[in-house]
């Protein structure tokens, strides 16, 4: 079984923002695959199903940004899961918009929602997709950055970020995560 987190913030005020690029991915992915994304347990919204023969859980963690590790440490100690078979897929401001980077291990790199899984599970080792919304221009918040929507430009790269972030999950679920970096990064 893999079990895929995106990371975002509940409620439509943050529905289309950048640092919702999680949820984004995690909602293209669960329709891709014919997953509804609708059981509200463990501080999270859940969809199970399987894809290419592999059981599948995906999850929104309901906790706002900041507290995702909340709800990644109510799933593992309910479920029982390994982080071995988690998958984080979150926006980072490191990494340019429109590219990916996958990690296996690493910091938090400033993502506080990464930063509290890394709190809440005691390890920096889980596989990660980053994906990349650049930094904010000069004079501009990161905070008032990261929680503002995608503008025009970016709404035609934003589509095929996401289907790439999809292919990259498609292709962890069936090759190790290693083999899925050589490709994707």
């Amino acid at each position: 079984m893999k079990w895929i987190v995106g990371l975002g913030n509940p409620g439509k005020l943050y529905e289309n923002t950048k640092h919702n690029l999680g949820f984004m991915i995690i909602d293209r992915f669960a329709a891709l695959n014919d997953i509804k994304i609708s059981k509200n347990k463990c501080k999270s919204l859940i969809g199970e199903g399987n894809i290419k023969g592999q059981k599948v859980v995906l999850i929104k963690p309901m906790t706002y940004m900041n507290l995702s590790g909340e709800a990644v440490r109510a799933y593992m100690d309910y479920y029982q899961v390994d982080i071995e078979d988690m998958i984080v897929v979150y926006d980072d401001l490191d990494t340019e918009f429109g590219k990916m980077r996958l990690r296996y291990k690493g910091s938090a790199g400033g993502n506080n929602g990464v930063k509290s899984i890394i709190e809440h599970t005691g390890t920096q080792s889980f596989n990660r997709i980053r994906v990349g919304i650049s930094r904010p221009p000069k004079g501009y918040s990161v905070s008032d950055y990261v929680l503002s929507n995608f503008n025009k430009n970016e709404l035609e790269i934003l589509n095929e970020m996401i289907s790439k972030s999809c292919n990259a999950l498609t292709h962890a679920l069936e090759e190790p995560f290693e083999k899925t970096m050589a490709k994707f990064n």
